[in-house]
């Protein structure tokens, strides 16, 4: 049996992007594990996330902000932040810095 591969999250980050990259990293029938880059990406002007599982989120490198349905504020999130986005909470990203990785599980 071979021994199992390394993979670096800060690695092959791409210079550009169109639109957020999203990398499945691991999976099973309850639990999505994803590693999800931004390059001053915000979501649509009127676009929510709406999620049907529960989601949570770390930044590992830059800095993001994230505004929930019906709240005024902008999360700021940092290196080493974190939370839980309740499933069906609608929210979106205001904002990102050049580049952002994110950590991200989904579960049910």
């Amino acid at each position: 049996m071979s021994l199992p591969s390394i993979r670096n999250l800060f690695a092959e980050v791409p210079d550009e992007l169109r639109e957020e990259l999203v990398e499945r990293l691991a999976s099973s029938e309850h639990v999505r594990i994803e590693r999800i880059v931004s390059r001053k990406h915000a979501s649509p002007e009127g676009f929510w996330y709406e999620e049907p599982e529960h989601e949570w989120v770390m930044v590992l490198q830059g800095a993001a902000g994230l505004v929930f349905e019906g709240e005024a504020a902008v999360l700021e999130l940092r290196v080493g932040d974190s939370l839980v986005i309740p499933a069906h909470r609608r929210h979106r990203v205001a904002w990102t810095e050049n580049p952002t990785i994110w950590l991200a599980v989904h579960y049910r």
